[in-house]
């Protein structure tokens, strides 16, 4: 571990102490959001990038194997796109890991003041499996679209069409979860119930 890190987390709980005792809860807020991220990401190279690039190539081999558009590399952490005129290869790398949108939306949910540390727990696992999910289906349109289209379609696909489709799912899901406030406590609370009748029978 850095040893700038661990000043760095040092120095962030002392200002949340601060902020606690000042009762100055937006900014309270916005410190412990802003350094549970880099901290997170701090920690994420190599075990947690690692982790989720695998997750990702794991999806996308699924898709491979029902379509035939794709051969996964899983070691190499590449994916080969076919393509009878122009095959290419793409690299899950850290950015297409999708690590970065999901530390961000479990640093916010980590300190939304309005969620109890039950509804945090929930929303968090369900943002991370909906980030998840949301990046196999951008790659998988990737593929999609250069199968058909060829490796000249790849920045459409990739930079473009690729990266809107993401995006328009994240902003979604923060809509949902930090906007509708209500709306999602009521969802964690029939989760709740449902779970708990389910245990009883």
């Amino acid at each position: 571990m850095s040893i700038y890190l661990i000043v760095g987390i040092i120095v962030w709980l002392y200002l949340l102490s601060v902020l606690k005792r000042a009762h100055v809860p937006a900014f309270f807020f916005i410190v412990g959001t802003a350094g549970l991220f880099f901290i997170l990401i701090g920690f994420s190279d190599p075990y947690w990038v690692w982790f989720f690039t695998h997750s990702v190539i794991n999806g996308v081999r699924w898709f491979g194997n029902l379509t035939h558009m794709s051969t996964v590399m899983n070691h190499y952490g590449l994916i080969s796109i076919n393509n009878p005129t122009s095959p290419l290869t793409l690299s899950i790398d850290y950015e297409c890991s999708g690590i970065i949108e999901t530390m961000a939306f479990i640093s916010i949910v980590a300190f939304f003041p309005i969620f109890n540390r039950y509804e945090k727990a929930f929303f968090g696992i369900t943002g991370i499996i909906w980030i998840y999910l949301s990046n196999v289906l951008r790659l998988a349109l990737i593929i999609t679209i250069v199968h058909f289209g060829g490796g000249e379609t790849f920045y459409l696909a990739h930079s473009i069409i690729g990266r809107i489709v993401f995006y328009i799912l994240v902003i979604v899901l923060y809509y949902n979860v930090f906007t509708y406030s209500q709306i999602s406590h009521s969802l964690y609370q029939n989760f709740r119930s449902h779970f708990k009748r389910g245990s009883k029978s």
